[in-house]
């Protein structure tokens, strides 16, 4: 077998000048991109950091009850947000809620209207499949290498391996409401007249909405599970002291660092659940 291995396919060296030479072509456009990103981080870190935590608790609790119409899970929010603050990881919470919060702008913005555009073209989605497929099984730490090779260390490059992780869900949950659009009720819209962007907009996307909420929570809970995989980029957040508990050996911080995680993870999908009776 000698002879298979001493040939071996260069596979990391066409990676690592691939690598290079988008470094070096690229750099104007990477340096936009990462400008672009500290723009929306801090804007939304502003938000969440310079009122006082009990009114941006209120606020979460508010938009809570306008999603959901109800007072257990506004709640359930609130008690949240208290535990946060009792434990000490405000900060800490406002930070990773910020890296989420701009996953999903970014991931929504994009995978919003490629998954319509993919639903409507089928060969366009047969080709997109494997690239989604080797975005969610490529391992997440991969991803952190080229992203600290173009943005460096901090907040951008775990924003964009999360991105990239992330991405594929609302693609394809917004691709499989639309194509699930009953046939009888597009061709009663045309039989009405109504143009294709007509078509889109009062009949499909209304008919594909839970679905696209759901690419919306599935967005949030991915982004939220990257938040320690961030941490080891130089990204602030509830990973950081993961990170910590985890280089020291020390169970106390991890364990509460590790449920501040998974209170934050309740809270937010049980904001964005819909029901479908």
């Amino acid at each position: 077998m000698n002879w298979l291995t001493d040939n071996k396919i260069p596979v990391g060296k066409l990676a690592r000048d691939a690598f290079d030479w988008l470094q070096e072509t690229g750099e104007p456009f990477f340096d936009w991109l990462s400008f672009a990103m500290e723009l929306l981080i801090d804007g939304i870190l502003w938000v969440l950091q310079s009122p006082p935590e009990l009114v941006v608790v209120a606020g979460f609790v508010a938009l809570t009850w306008v999603l959901q119409r109800g007072w257990k899970v506004p709640l359930l929010v609130g008690l949240g947000f208290l535990f946060i603050l009792n434990q000490g990881y405000w900060e800490e919470t406002t930070e990773s809620l910020t890296l989420v919060l701009s996953a999903c702008v970014v991931c929504m913005a994009v995978g919003v209207p490629i998954g319509i555009a993919a639903a409507h073209r089928p060969r366009l989605y047969a080709a997109m499949r494997p690239v989604l497929d080797l975005m969610q099984t490529l391992p997440t730490f991969v991803y952190l290498i080229p992203a600290i090779v173009f943005f460096g260390i901090g907040m951008v490059p775990g924003l964009i391996a999360t991105v990239i992780f992330v991405l594929p869900a609302p693609i394809r949950l917004t691709h499989l409401g639309i194509v699930s659009t009953p046939q009888p009720l597009i061709e009663a819209a045309q039989a009405f007249g109504a143009t294709p962007r007509q078509l889109l907009w009062k009949v499909e996307l209304p008919y594909a909405l839970p679905q696209i909420m759901t690419g919306l929570n599935q967005t949030i809970m991915l982004s939220l599970s990257m938040v320690v995989i961030a941490a080891l980029v130089g990204a602030d957040g509830l990973g950081v002291p993961v990170v910590r508990a985890l280089n020291s050996v020390n169970t106390a911080l991890g364990f509460e660092s590790g449920i501040i995680i998974v209170v934050v993870a309740i809270m937010l999908d049980r904001m964005l659940r819909i029901d479908r009776k």
